[in-house]
């Protein structure tokens, strides 16, 4: 659970405090509890406590043959075994797998440090790799 936002309103409806949290989860039904739990905490000190869909869950595969080929992609390229795990994160190939659930899908990206806070930022240097290794990828494809 990320606590996203706390905003102090005062407009047409009147004055209170918007609280914007964030639940996410590889797994769907861990989100559900995770907002299930949020929910009965914030309604203690809340009159009103509404839900937004945010990212859906996925659970990736890392028998895919998909991830087979980013492995070697990523070998071949940078000459070492890349980090193939799975993260808490609800990420955006939940909402590809929600319209075609037949996909295979894997996520990349650079180095990022301090996601969702103020000192947000990631590393240039390995953006570029990053981008070498997806047009390694797409050439074996």
């Amino acid at each position: 659970t990320n606590l996203a936002s706390i905003k102090m309103r005062n407009d047409a409806q009147g004055a209170y405090i918007e609280v914007n949290t964030s639940q996410r989860s590889s797994v769907e039904s861990k989100k559900h509890d995770l907002k299930q739990m949020v929910e009965c905490a914030l309604a203690l000190a809340c009159d009103e406590v509404t839900h937004g869909d945010g990212y859906p869950g996925w659970t990736p595969n890392p028998q895919s043959p998909l991830v087979e080929v980013t492995r070697r992609a990523y070998t071949d390229l940078l000459r070492k075994e890349p980090q193939v795990l799975a993260i808490h994160a609800g990420l955006e190939c939940g909402l590809f797998l929600e319209k075609y659930p037949y996909l295979d899908m894997v996520s990349i990206g650079p180095q990022m440090y301090g996601v969702h806070s103020p000192q947000e930022r990631l590393s240039i240097s390995s953006t570029g790799r990053c981008y070498q290794w997806l047009c390694r990828i797409l050439e074996t494809l």
